[in-house]
C-alpha cells in the first residue's frame, strides 16, 4: 500500500450563526450524540455548550453517548481550542493549524475529561466534562470544541493496480464556548505575514492575518490585491463571502497565481476584509447591484520580498504552469540547420573531388 488518503468528516453540532449545520445519515456513525443543556447555558435551546460562568467556578457538562449496533464501540474524546482555516471556516476538532500567540487561555486546559469512552452494544452511557473557569478575569468568548471519534481497526478499500487504499474517518464535534460576562469584544486584524506558498501543487501567495481578540468575526467578506512595488497594476487578486473568523486565531488566506509563473522581487499586497454583516452597519461596499453594510472594516497592507531562487524551485513543482519547450525546438531547429550545413558541405567537397578526378 503506497499511499493512503484519510478523508474526513467532520460533523458540527451548530456552532454559531453564522455557520450552516452538517448533517451526516445515521448509518455514518455507529453512535449518537446528544448534548444534555447545563443549568449555566446561555440559551438552553442549543445544542451546543455556550456557558456564562464566574471566575473559578466550576461546571459538570454532560454528553450522552448512545450505541444502537450489536457490537461494542470505542470513543476517543479530545477538547481542541478552535482555529480558522484556509477556506475562512472555523474548525473546532483536532487539526494541525498552530495556535496563535494571542490565545493566552486554550479552553483545552480549562477541561477535565476521558480520552476514551467504551459504548456496549445498545447501550446509553452519560460521559461528564468537569468545566472549571479560569481565574483570569477577560472579557469576550473562549472558543472551541469536543470531539467523538470512533477507534476503528484500519478497514481500506485497497486498488492493487495502483497501490491505493481509502479510508473513511467520521468525527462528531460539540461546539464548546466560554465566558465570564456578556460584554461584547471588538475584533482586531492584523497582516502578520506575506509569504510564497503552494496549495494542492499550485503556486499562491498567502497572507497571514490574525484576529487577536476573543470574539468571532462572522459573515466576513476578504478581497486581495497584489502588484509590483510602486506599480498600480493588479497582477493578482482573490475574494472570499461569508466566511467566519475564531477568536485569536491566525489564518493563511491564499491569493491564487491561476497558472501563471511566479517571479522574484519586490510586491505589495492590500487587504479589504469586512465583517460582521449587518443591516445598521456603518461599512458598505457594492457587490453586483446591492450595497451590503457591515459593523467592521479593515483595509491591511504591506510590502513583501520573493527570491528568485524561491520562485524558481515553485514553478517547478507547479501542476498548472505549462511548460515552455521553446528551447527545444531552439535547439531542434539548431540541429537540423547544422545538419544542413554539413550535407551541403559534404557535397560540395564531393563535386570537388569529383572534378578533380575528371580532369
Amino acid at each position: 500500500m503506497k499511499n493512503i488518503w484519510n478523508i474526513r468528516w467532520i460533523i458540527m453540532i451548530l456552532v454559531v450563526s453564522a455557520l450552516p449545520i452538517s448533517h451526516v445519515q445515521a448509518s455514518e456513525f455507529n453512535f449518537a450524540v446528544t448534548t444534555i443543556p447545563s443549568e449555566n447555558q446561555l440559551d438552553t435551546r442549543n445544542t451546543y455548550f455556550d456557558l456564562l460562568l464566574k471566575p473559578n467556578q466550576e461546571d459538570n457538562l454532560k454528553v450522552s453517548l448512545r450505541n444502537d449496533t450489536n457490537q461494542d464501540v470505542t470513543v476517543d474524546v479530545s477538547v481542541n481550542s478552535a482555529t480558522t482555516n484556509s477556506n475562512l471556516v472555523v474548525e473546532y476538532g483536532k487539526n494541525n493549524i498552530e495556535k496563535d500567540a494571542s490565545l493566552s487561555i486554550p479552553i483545552e486546559t480549562l477541561v477535565d475529561y476521558p480520552e476514551e469512552v467504551l459504548l456496549k452494544a445498545h447501550s446509553e452511557q452519560i460521559v461528564e466534562f468537569k468545566v472549571k473557569m479560569t481565574e483570569e478575569a477577560f472579557k469576550g468568548v473562549l472558543a472551541g470544541g469536543i470531539t467523538f471519534k470512533e477507534r476503528e481497526e484500519e478497514t481500506a478499500v485497497n486498488d492493487d493496480a495502483k497501490g491505493l487504499s481509502i479510508k473513511n474517518e467520521y468525527s462528531y464535534v460539540v461546539a464548546l464556548l466560554m465566558r465570564q460576562n456578556k460584554e461584547e469584544v471588538m475584533p482586531n486584524l492584523n497582516l502578520i505575514s506575506v509569504v510564497p506558498d503552494q496549495i494542492n501543487a499550485r503556486n499562491v501567495i498567502t497572507a497571514n492575518i490574525q484576529n487577536d481578540q476573543k470574539a468571532y468575526i462572522n459573515r466576513v467578506y476578504v478581497e486581495t490585491k497584489i502588484t509590483k512595488a510602486g506599480s498600480d497594476q493588479v497582477l493578482y487578486q482573490e475574494t472570499k463571502e461569508r466566511g467566519q473568523i475564531a477568536p485569536n486565531t491566525t489564518f493563511k488566506f491564499p491569493t491564487p497565481l491561476n497558472g501563471e509563473k511566479l517571479a522574484g522581487g519586490k510586491y505589495h499586497i492590500t487587504i479589504d476584509v469586512y465583517g460582521n454583516e449587518a443591516s445598521d452597519g456603518k461599512f458598505s461596499r457594492k457587490s453586483e447591484d446591492q450595497v451590503i453594510t457591515y459593523q467592521n472594516h479593515w483595509q491591511l497592507s504591506g510590502d513583501f520580498e520573493i527570491a528568485s531562487e524561491v520562485a524558481k524551485e515553485l514553478n517547478s513543482k507547479d501542476v498548472s504552469i505549462k511548460k515552455d519547450y521553446t528551447w527545444l525546438f531552439v535547439l531542434i531547429g539548431a540541429l537540423l540547420l547544422l545538419l544542413v550545413l554539413l550535407l551541403i558541405l559534404w557535397l560540395v567537397r564531393r563535386k570537388k573531388k569529383n572534378e578533380q578526378e575528371a580532369g
